[in-house]
């Protein structure tokens, strides 16, 4: 399974990961962030694709699924209820509401949709963000 790894030492912190989840989204809102640690250190925060994911637990009608195969958490916008129990449920705080719909749940799909490479991982100058195979 391949993975978004980061390597935060490389990191600094000029959010072209960011600007590249909204440009290939075409959006006004990135599935990923960066935040500052208490070492004063820049963290990319991405989806991890938990291997016993709470949003999928948590989440009433089946909209975040698990696909066994690719080993990412899966969110299918047109069941969800929008009940935000994904949001609550998830441990690294990854996941948030779209602003702009209020309706839908922003999340990272590895950019499945488009191409299949992380985009994120592309653009980083720094190749502080990698997509690598890792076991399982």
């Amino acid at each position: 399974m391949k993975r978004i790894k980061i390597d935060r030492s490389k990191c600094i912190g000029c959010l072209t990961c960011v600007s590249a989840c909204l440009v290939s989204h075409e959006s006004e809102e990135s599935r990923n962030r960066v935040v500052i640690s208490s070492e004063m250190k820049y963290s990319p925060i991405f989806c991890r694709n938990c291997d016993l994911p709470e949003c999928v637990y948590t989440c009433m009608t089946g909209s975040m699924s698990k696909d066994e195969k690719t080993g990412y958490v899966n969110y299918n916008e047109n069941t969800c209820a929008s009940c935000y129990m994904c949001i609550m449920a998830c441990p690294y705080g990854v996941l948030k509401a779209d602003e702009r719909t209020k309706k839908k749940i922003m999340k990272c799909d590895m950019c499945q949709n488009i191409g299949g490479y992380p985009k994120c991982v592309e653009k980083c100058p720094m190749a502080a963000i990698t997509f690598e195979e890792v076991e399982e």
